[in-house]
């Protein structure tokens, strides 16, 4: 039997997982993948893509002064700004702690909608779903969290994260290479991690404990997961992907569950 049906144990009245090997191919599904769920924070990675596509056009820079006082483009997409969580107010000085943000990304998509005169959902649509077809996904409203996907499409963008296609696999490398290395800072639901550490969208597991990812899985592995009861990974030394998603807000349930499942995951697919 397929660990993948340990999510039907789950305090979850609906959820789906499917994992993707280094090829982009489906090799384990559990659920409906048709089905629509608010991804939450998950939001960020598709956000990310957009926002790196813009990077290569162009349309903006890293080094563009955006947010704060003292704060860019790159300082925004790593979660360095020193905005509050989910506020304008500034917590730290620019670049001194990981102090992750929705109001960030937020400040970020309005700096490439200036800088293009495109709204941030239209552009998401035009530079990311709908090259891969991802027919029913959608950002209505913050860059941040507030996307909606099944995990039909989300496959499909597991596979582009995997085998790059609108993006350059050196942006891509980037991207998911650590920024503003050594940096402490809170994990949301996790605790204060030391060092925090995270690329351009991308968190990366590092040495990060307690996780939400397994204990095995690499340090370069990168995703995010989202209060909505949603997860995401890949896995680049192995060459795995992994969407999970649920109706039910994140809490000690999935503190508690998640972890072992993706540990699972990766001894039985890796």
């Amino acid at each position: 039997m397929s660990v993948l049906a340990q999510i039907e144990q789950w305090p979850v009245d609906n959820a789906v997982s499917v994992v993707l090997d280094g090829s982009g191919q489906i090799i384990g599904r559990h659920g409906d993948e048709s089905k629509i769920y608010p991804l939450a924070s998950v939001t960020k990675l598709l956000s990310t893509y957009a926002f790196l596509i813009s990077l290569e056009e162009e349309a903006i820079g890293l080094a563009d002064p955006a947010g704060p006082e003292g704060s860019t483009v790159h300082n925004l997409f790593s979660h360095t700004a020193g905005y509050d969580f989910d506020s304008d107010a500034i917590r730290f000085p620019v670049g001194t702690k990981r102090g992750y943000s929705n109001v960030g990304f937020e400040k970020l998509a309005e700096h490439l909608e200036r800088e293009t005169g495109i709204d941030f959902p239209s552009y998401a649509q035009e530079a990311v779903f709908g090259p891969l077809g991802m027919n029913s996904t959608e950002i209505a409203g913050s860059c941040a969290k507030d996307g909606r996907s099944t995990a039909a499409d989300l496959a499909k963008f597991a596979a582009e994260l995997l085998n790059p296609t609108l993006v350059s696999s050196a942006t891509m490398s980037e991207a998911t290479r650590v920024h503003f290395e050594g940096l402490a800072g809170i994990l949301p639901g996790y605790g204060r991690q030391n060092p925090n550490d995270w690329g351009l969208g991308f968190e990366i597991r590092s040495s990060k404990t307690p996780h939400w990812t397994g204990a095995s899985h690499p340090s370069a592995t990168f995703g995010h997961f989202g209060q909505s009861g949603t997860f995401f990974w890949v896995d680049p030394v192995d060459r795995i992907a992994c969407v999970t998603l649920t109706d039910r807000n994140f809490g000690p349930w999935a503190a508690e569950t998640w972890a072992s499942f993706n540990e699972a995951v990766l001894k039985q697919y890796s």
